[in-house]
C-alpha cells in the first residue's frame, strides 16, 4: 500500500526512548543492498542491548533487503494530489457506502468502542476503508524484512530503527512471527499499525486474551480508537478541520489530504 510516514509513526527520538534504545543508532545505514548483511550483525547487537530475545534476533537474521519497500518509500505520489483527486483515486464513495453498511452490521461493536474510547464509528470506518479496503488487502510483504530495510536505509534510519526493535519485540511476545506479512513500510493489520504503535496502542478488543490486528476486526478497530484517544480525541467533540478532534486525525497521518479525506468520509458515514 502506498503510504507516507504517519503521525502514528511516533517521532523517532521519542520512540527510541519508549522502546529502550536510548536514541542511539550504532548500526551503519546504507543506500544499497551491499551493506545490509553487515548491518544486520551490528543491528543484532543493538537489538540485544534493547532487550530483544532469541526469537526476535533470529527473525532479524532471517531478513532480506526489500527493493519493493525502497521503491514504495520513494514513490508516494497520491499524497501530492488535490483533495478531489485523492478521494477519487482512493475510492471515497465506495468507502462511504460500505462503511455505512458495516456500521449497521457491527453496531454493537462500534457502540462498545465509543463507550470505552469516545471515538464514533465514522472516522474508524473511514480509516479502515482507506487503509486496507476493510481488511481486503493488508499487504504482501514480509513485515520484519520491510521494517529492517527501512531501518537500514539512510533516509529515515533512526526513525525506523525504533520500529524494527518493536517488531522484534513483538516476535518475542508471539504477537507476530518472522513470516508475518504486512504493507511495504512494515504496517500491520486491518488499519495498518507500524510495530511501535502496536506496542503502545494495541489492545484486545474482542476479549480473547490476545492482540491480533490481522484476524480480529474488534482488536484492530479498538486499537485504532485507543490510538486516537491517546492523540487527543475528546468524546463528543467534532473532528472536522478546526474542531477539537481533528488533531487526533492529524496524529494518525501526516498528509493533509489524507486527514481531510478521513474527516469528510467519517462525517458522511456517521450521517
Amino acid at each position: 500500500m502506498e503510504l507516507m510516514p504517519k503521525g502514528k509513526l511516533i517521532a523517532s527520538a521519542l520512540l527510541a526512548v519508549v522502546l529502550g534504545t536510548g536514541g542511539a543508532h550504532a548500526a551503519q545505514c546504507g543506500n544499497t543492498s551491499s551493506g545490509f548483511d553487515a548491518w544486520k550483525q551490528s543491528m543484532a547487537q543493538e537489538a540485544s542491548r534493547a532487550g530483544v530475545g532469541q526469537r526476535g534476533l533470529a527473525a532479524l537474521q532471517a531478513t532480506s533487503y526489500n527493493t519493493g519497500t525502497i521503491s514504495a518509500d520513494r514513490n508516494q505520489k497520491s499524497f501530492r494530489y488535490t483533495l478531489e483527486k485523492f478521494m477519487q483515486v482512493r475510492g471515497a464513495p465506495t468507502i462511504v457506502a460500505r462503511g455505512k453498511r458495516l456500521k449497521t452490521e457491527n453496531a454493537q461493536l462500534f457502540r462498545n468502542i465509543e463507550a470505552r474510547y469516545g471515538v464514533p464509528a465514522g472516522p474508524l470506518l473511514a480509516i479502515w476503508g482507506m487503509e486496507t479496503a476493510f481488511g481486503g488487502f493488508m499487504g504482501d510483504t514480509n513485515l520484519i524484512s520491510a521494517t529492517a530495510t527501512l531501518a537500514y536505509d539512510c533516509r529515515r534510519s533512526e526513525f525506523f530503527t525504533g520500529h524494527l526493535i518493536a517488531a522484534l519485540q513483538l516476535v518475542d511476545r508471539g504477537v507476530v512471527s518472522a513470516n508475518s506479512v504486512g504493507a511495504k513500510h512494515g504496517e500491520l493489520g486491518q488499519t495498518q499499525f507500524l510495530p511501535g504503535s502496536v506496542l503502545r496502542y494495541g489492545v484486545d478488543g474482542d476479549g480473547d486474551g490476545k492482540i491480533d490486528l490481522v484476524r480480529s476486526r474488534a482488536d484492530a478497530l479498538a486499537s485504532t480508537a485507543n490510538f486516537l484517544r491517546a492523540h487527543g480525541w475528546r468524546p463528543g467533540a467534532g473532528y472536522q478541520p478546526g474542531q477539537p478532534n481533528y488533531v487526533a486525525i492529524q496524529g494518525w497521518n501526516a498528509a493533509t489530504v489524507y486527514q481531510q479525506a478521513i474527516a469528510i468520509m467519517g462525517k458522511q458515514i456517521d450521517g
